[in-house]
């Protein structure tokens, strides 16, 4: 009996470790596909650019073929620096924003003052790091994941169709203004003796862009269906 106690007992801790981890997967699955299916993408191309830009970004065909599809090379500053920009976090995202911007027909001067609003809320939230690039702290980097959100929804009140790719479009290039490019002069004004890649989209950027998008969005689609709850 103790045998077959402690059997199941391990059995059980190992079915656990298996699912934890699917578990998590399948969440993080629902909440993507939730989030392009609001944007007006199908769970399949929602998958697609996800795949690509992670891809892209993490450099991982890079690493087969030896020449960098992930970081395009934009100049070198101060003979060490080396500067970039990645595609899957910061030349998708910029594209992937262009195309909603028309496709939804948002009005420019919205679009911009919501990007500045965000790209300055994520100046603030982040700093340069001469080791790791630019990075932020938890729970600051959450900051312009809900204002990226309330932003959209006050632009995009009366057309909340409008409001998922308003907030992903002021999310993820608020947050590579924010972060990168106002931070940029900063990181490369530190004295370094070995090359150094400052990469626009790159590092934790990546995961900052991506993130603030995604969720800005998703939680655009929360704030929506409450208050039609709090309607009916």
């Amino acid at each position: 009996m103790i045998l077959t106690a402690s059997f199941f007992s391990q059995l059980a801790g190992y079915v656990i470790v298996i699912l934890i981890p699917i578990v998590v997967l399948y969440i993080v699955y629902l909440i993507i596909t939730k989030t392009f299916r609001d944007m007006g993408f199908s769970s399949f191309e929602a998958i697609v650019i996800v795949f690509v830009s992670f891809f892209l970004g993490a450099g991982i065909l890079d690493d087969y073929v030896g020449v960098s599809f992930s970081n395009i090379p934009l100049f070198t500053y101060h003979e060490y620096w080396k500067v970039g920009i990645n595609v899957g976090g910061a030349v998708i995202p910029i594209i992937l924003s262009l195309y909603l911007s028309l496709k939804n027909r948002l009005k420019p001067l919205p679009v911009i003052l919501g990007i500045g609003v965000i790209s300055v809320v994520t100046f603030f939230v982040t700093y340069p790091d001469p080791e790791k690039g630019i990075v932020s702290t938890f729970p600051l980097w959450v900051a312009p994941i809900v204002v990226a959100s309330l932003v959209s929804l006050f632009f995009c009140w009366n057309e909340k169709r409008k409001s998922a790719p308003f907030a992903y479009i002021i999310g993820t290039v608020g947050v590579l203004i924010g972060a990168d490019c106002l931070h940029l002069m900063s990181l490369l004004e530190n004295e370094v003796q070995t090359t150094r890649y400052a990469v626009i989209g790159g590092a934790s950027v990546f995961d900052m862009v991506f993130i603030t998008g995604i969720l800005a969005v998703f939680l655009d689609g929360l704030l929506i269906i409450q208050q039609k709850r709090k309607k009916d």
